[in-house]
């Protein structure tokens, strides 16, 4: 039950920071990994988690941004304007940088906006989130 919890919470903080509700998934990971559990899941259940996560931002890119941006959706419209210009510069190579966590989910959003197909994205976005959380635990591994 306890390691139930303990992916489950980790998938959880890994999705919500992925959307555009304030969360962090990076210390999650480190505490389980320093808490002994093993890295290879831990990096499998974050980067499945992240990655659903910034699948949320790409349909609400798709889906709402393309029917005009409703009043509760606090997206910062400077940081989607420079994200969208930053997409149509490098094209869905930018979503490489999607695992940044300044301007990364704005990207998402306008990866849906500027209608990136589903399964590009995916693959872009899962490689770069899945290569944070490797680089995160073996930083980890390397303070134990």
């Amino acid at each position: 039950m306890d390691d139930l919890l303990a992916f489950g919470g980790l998938f959880v903080a890994a999705f919500t920071a992925a959307t555009l509700l304030p969360a962090q998934s990076e210390a999650v990971l480190v505490g389980l990994q320093l808490a002994g559990y093993p890295p290879v899941w831990l990096v499998c259940v974050a980067s499945l988690g992240n990655t659903l996560g910034a699948v949320v931002n790409w349909a609400l890119g798709r889906g709402l941004m393309a029917a005009g941006k409703p009043r509760w959706l606090q997206i910062p419209q400077g940081a989607v304007g420079r994200a969208s210009a930053w997409y149509r510069r490098w094209g869905r190579w930018s979503l490489l940088l999607s695992w940044l966590p300044l301007g990364g989910d704005a990207l998402t959003v306008a990866a849906g906006a500027l209608r990136e197909p589903l399964w590009s994205f995916v693959l872009l976005v899962g490689l770069a989130k899945t290569a944070r959380y490797i680089v995160l635990a073996a930083v980890t591994a390397g303070m134990t």
